[in-house]
């Protein structure tokens, strides 16, 4: 075409990417590629082979790991540890910054193997993949220089067995493996069977930099190879990944002692109110939909529009839709490329299909090129209980409904089992500011869509996991305190025989929802002291008793819309209160423990007590320097309703130390007290009620650890459980918290020092608390 052509027309000649770099780089490879263990390429086997979804040409030839393949990893990751942790964040920040000016020098290498193995436009792995990727070492080189200074308390997990998806190869690739070996872990990672090869490239550079043999090592394979590496010797599992995969790592991992992050799907609303710039929105809407082909988790594929404008907008959407250009890869003007597999396109195509007729569903007229494609679809005027409202596609595909007002919105939004992002659009800044904290999702984006930054967290809430990638919080999945605790012993109740009747009937009552309650099942059984003698009866809770606990949980939602101020307002007065009876406290706390530190522990209670009172307006968030047109607010936000099985030795204290900092930060609590000496529990329900603590903030259970486990895990109303228990209950709170993906922390069989520093901290607070992601339009 002519210039003059093109001004005629206006249309968008081509811009082909050279492919002969790369292509190149993969024959000098012999095009066969093997593993990446201990430091080197391990001879290709029998495998798969990686396919350009754009035009079907096979790329290379893979091998499929073997078992014995993955214990080699896992041995040369766990023989090269030691010494790489003692290297010192210092030593290791010079190795992370090799490594990202080497994914520098080598970007348009990676831009193109990306775009040919996985099929996106190369504008967006040039411009978004590959830059997101060096800045995530540039930003972990600086946490490892910064680590002794600033996590002097924190140490390496061990080996990370890390397992990545196919829609963001080398970004994800990134996210695991920067602040795994920023804080003196080694990895064995397992790149997607569809994308492998710029993880390959990846071990490349990593020869290249010097990094020490076995602290990265990357095995090919298909998900049973993942499965291996769940079950493999390693000390952390990171997971990128769909749903139903993540549920299933929670169980076959629950009870191994094993740390996990999990960071899986999404049906992220795209809020858009009539005040809004309806240009801009549709714009960002191509970018939160239709970027990489809509293979994106936190994708913006559940569009919620204000009637006021619904027809307008979803008319200039229509009209933005007919200008999409689909095509190859390489082609530089080209916004929607390949989808990266046969099989994931069929699949995408089944759900719009069997959507039933129901709404109405537009694609622009374009011819399909020959290869993987599959047209930017929109399905409009779905009721929310459609399957692909509420299903995750993972493909082009978005759909739509309308609301009337902010309240609506809100609740539509929420009306998903996922939480992992969501976007508002309103130029009025009180409606947007107003929305984001009450939405429920790990990211929420004002007036913007898919922004990321190592600096900033990214992670969910619900069925999109836990755990965050990127910024101080990213951190804390590949670390562990220095201190770690001695085996747990667990405590066993008094025995007696002792008969009734007692002088004074002793029995006491459950306290739920503010009031003292029988237990549903009828049954109590005798504390005794160390004598023998019977001290009371303690109610014992069923799993009617856990409902019902919740239920008022649920209920006391105010308290954490309650004010920091006025939350440690009642903190102190409990504090208060209990200081007053500390002769009664300790003198029973001494009878049923058989002990003489009942004195000590209660005013270790009460000093917990004021120093969750001074954290509750202060374990505040941050304002993330994140570089690009905007600010990143990481905001501290309570999880919600959190079940505890508080410990067995200290009846008052473990109560209290883990009951304060949770309702501090908001959340409302179901305490199953002490299972030996329970009657601490019931005496400080008494305390409670004459503090303002808000009936349903706290309730407390009694009875058997063991038994109640499984009922308070798989609570789909409950958001965390933690478990201090002397019982052998981690595998059970564990496995069961994987129905709806609720966060776990157990002491899988290690003590902990109550009275110590080890009882009380951040890391209560920050168990406490889920971190979401604000980003906020900011400057010029």
């Amino acid at each position: 075409m002519t210039v003059k052509d093109i001004f005629e027309s206006m249309d968008y000649g081509p811009a082909p990417e050279s492919a002969g770099d790369a292509l190149a780089w993969i024959v000098d490879q012999g095009s066969k590629f093997g593993h990446f263990i201990d430091g080197s390429f391990t001879a290709p086997g029998e495998g798969f082979e990686s396919r350009n979804p754009a035009t079907g040409e096979v790329l290379a030839t893979l091998t499929q790991a073997s078992q014995s393949d993955v214990d080699t990893a896992v041995e040369a990751a766990r023989k090269a540890q030691p010494a790489w942790a003692k290297l010192g964040g210092a030593g290791r920040a010079r190795y992370l910054y090799a490594l990202a000016r080497l994914l520098q020098k080598h970007s348009r290498l990676f831009a193109v193997l990306e775009s040919l193995d996985n099929g996106k436009p190369i504008r967006e792995a040039r411009d978004i993949d590959i830059p997101q990727a060096q800045r995530h070492f540039y930003y972990h080189a600086g946490m490892a220089q910064l680590m002794e200074s600033e996590l002097p308390d924190a140490q390496a997990l061990g080996v990370c067995g890390q397992i990545i998806p196919w829609n963001f190869p080398l970004l994800m690739l990134s996210w695991k493996i920067a602040p795994a070996l920023a804080m003196g872990n080694t990895v064995v990672l397992k790149p997607a069977e569809w994308t492998s090869l710029t993880a390959l490239c990846f071990a490349d550079i990593c020869r290249q930099a010097g990094l020490p043999k076995g602290v990265v090592n990357i095995v090919t394979g298909d998900g049973d190879v993942g499965e291996m590496i769940v079950k493999a010797e390693v000390d952390k599992v990171a997971f990128t990944g769909s749903t139903a995969v993540g549920r299933r790592i929670r169980e076959a991992t629950a009870g191994t002692g094993k740390a996990l992050t999990l960071e899986l799907g999404g049906k992220s609303p795209y809020i858009v109110f009539e005040d809004a710039d309806i240009d801009s929105a549709v714009e960002g809407l191509v970018d939160a939909i239709w970027f990489n082909q809509g293979q994106v988790c936190c994708a913006g594929s559940r569009l919620l529009v204000q009637e006021g404008i619904s027809e307008r907008f979803h008319a200039k959407l229509r009209a933005r839709m007919d200008k999409l250009r689909i095509g190859d890869p390489l082609d530089k003007c080209i916004d929607v490329g390949a989808i990266v597999d046969p099989v994931q396109r069929d699949r995408i195509a089944a759900l719009v299909d069997a959507h039933g007729g129901e709404g109405e569903v537009y694609q622009p007229a374009c011819d399909l090129p020959d290869g993987c494609y599959y047209p930017p679809t929109l399905v409009s005027n779905l009721s929310q209980a459609s399957a692909l409202m509420q299903d995750e596609i993972f493909g082009p595909v978005l759909v739509s409904s309308t609301f009337r007002t902010p309240s609506e919105a809100i609740m539509l939004a929420n009306n998903t089992r996922y939480g992992l992002a969501a976007s508002v659009w309103s130029e009025n800044i009180n409606v947007a500011l107003d929305i984001a904290p009450k939405l429920v999702a790990g990211i929420v984006w004002i007036n913007g869509t898919n922004m990321m930054d190592a600096a900033a967290g990214f992670g969910g809430v619900r069925e999109s996991g836990f755990g965050r990638e990127g910024g101080w919080e990213g951190l804390a999945a590949y670390t562990k305190p220095k201190n770690t605790g001695k085996a747990l012993k667990p405590v066993a109740a008094f025995e007696g025989d002792t008969a009734e009747p007692q002088p004074v009937d002793r029995t006491a009552k459950l306290y739920i929802g503010g009031k003292q309650a029988r237990p549903d099942g009828g049954y109590a059984r005798d504390v005794y002291d160390k004598s023998g003698k019977l001290i009371g009866q303690a109610p014992i809770s069923s799993r009617k008793d856990v409902r019902n606990a919740v239920e008022a949980a649920r209920a006391a939602s105010g308290w954490t819309g309650a004010t920091a101020h006025n939350r440690a307002q009642v903190l102190y007065f409990l504090a208060e209160n209990l200081a007053t009876r500390k002769d009664e406290f300790a003198a029973q706390i001494n009878r049923m423990t058989g002990g003489k530190s009942g004195a000590a522990e209660v005013d270790a209670s009460v000093d917990r007590l004021f120093t969750y009172a001074a954290w509750a307006d202060k374990f505040d968030g941050q304002v993330r320097q994140v570089p690009m047109r905007g600010v990143a607010l990481a905001m501290r936000e309570a999880c919600g309703v959190i079940g505890v099985f508080c410990p067995d030795d200290l009846p008052l204290l473990g109560l209290v130390s883990a009951m304060a900092p949770a309702i501090a930060m908001g959340n409302r609590v179901v305490l199953v007290a002490s299972e030996p000496f329970p009657l601490a529990a019931t005496d400080f329900y008494q305390v409670l009620e004459t503090s303002d603590v808000p009936g349903g903030v706290v309730n407390i259970l009694t009875g058997s650890h063991e038994e109640l486990a499984p009922s308070l895990a798989t609570h789909m109303d409950v958001e965390a459980v933690w478990s201090f228990s002397g019982a052998d209950i981690s595998a059970a709170v564990e496995k069961g918290g994987a129905g709806n993906l609720k966060r776990t922390w157990v002491n899988n069989g290690f003590a902990r020092d109550w009275m110590g520093a080890a009882g009380a901290g951040r890391e209560f607070l920050e168990a406490a608390t889920e971190v979401k992601t604000v980003w906020v339009p900011y400057g010029a």
